[in-house]
């Protein structure tokens, strides 16, 4: 069957697939967490949560279509790949059409970001709108080129850092900021806890994707550090995630309900040593969406815990 007579219902699911809906979560638990630091602090905003938000899904779908995009035309996405079907290498959407969708979400992006900066500052607000402005298109340019740029900072094992950068310090940090107006030091714990879990994720797509990625020239983390040391690397993002978030709650102390965490980290343990023990990338597919749910409920329970 060919694309001009590719039923309109094959063609919704793959850009529906190609946006990875499962993928959503994670970027929303950074601004989760971020917005129940805030409100702990007495500052919560919902026109400015809400924004957020949005900004939020916006930058990951155009993360996720890049990255489709990326690796099929820098070849990581190829038949020995044992992930999930992607839309562009399996001809169900053209390059230059996911190209122009690509287009379509950086520009959403851009004025969902402008329209929350705007709100948060103002006009007087001269130095916030730089900075953010700044930072809102730092997050652009990563969400493409981590494997679609001309060379994508992803295929040289730099995936790790960004993601804790814009999962973790922006994605927490931004928010609270945006609301708060104000920073505390003790504020980079959580907000690094929250993107160690979120590397943790990418950190799983990696492993199952070693052999494929080493074909193609993709140096991530784990084609770098091998199957076995990358395992032991997920055990220590793990571990220093609840380390990190442990030592800010008892910096911050104010009642037993901030240990509310605790209730996810079982979920964790279970991660750690299913990934552990799985060898065959095939069967850590549904690790990988345990990791972000993991993370999801790590993250939330953290930050209701701060606020009850």
């Amino acid at each position: 069957m060919t694309k001009t007579t590719q039923p309109s219902s094959a063609l919704r699911k793959a850009w529906l697939d190609a946006t990875r809906p499962r993928t959503l979560p994670l970027a929303l638990s950074c601004i989760a967490l971020g917005t129940f630091l805030a409100t702990a602090a007495g500052a919560y905003s919902w026109p400015i949560t809400t924004l957020c938000l949005v900004t939020a899904v916006f930058l990951q779908i155009l993360s996720n279509l890049a990255n489709d995009y990326g690796d099929s035309i820098h070849g990581a996405d190829h038949v020995q790949r044992e992930g999930p079907q992607r839309a562009v290498q399996s001809g169900q959407i053209s390059a230059q059409t996911m190209k122009r969708a690509m287009f379509l979400f950086a520009g959403l992006s851009a004025v969902s970001g402008l329209a929350l900066i705007w709100l948060a500052f103002g006009a007087e607000g001269l130095v916030g709108l730089l900075v953010f402005g700044v930072l809102g298109g730092a997050a652009i340019w990563a969400a493409v080129n981590y494997t679609a740029g001309r060379k994508p900072y992803g295929y040289a094992g730099w995936g790790d850092l960004f993601v804790l950068i814009f999962f973790g310090w922006v994605g927490v940090l931004g928010p609270y900021f945006l609301m708060a107006q104000r920073l505390d030091w003790r504020l980079l714990l959580p907000a690094t806890s929250c993107g160690l879990l979120a590397v943790a994720v990418l950190n799983v797509n990696n492993i199952r994707d070693i052999e494929s990625d080493r074909q193609a020239g993709k140096f991530s983390i784990p084609v770098r550090l091998g199957p076995a040391r990358a395992r032991v690397y997920h055990w220590i993002l793990l571990g220093t995630a609840v380390f990190l978030a442990t030592l800010y709650v008892l910096l911050t102390f104010t009642s037993y309900w901030a240990f509310l965490y605790v209730l996810a980290v079982p979920l964790l343990v279970r991660n750690g040593t299913a990934v552990q023990n799985t060898f065959s990338p095939l069967q850590l597919n549904p690790l990988l969406k345990q990791m972000v749910l993991s993370a999801l409920a790590f993250n939330l329970l953290l930050g209701l815990g701060l606020i009850l």
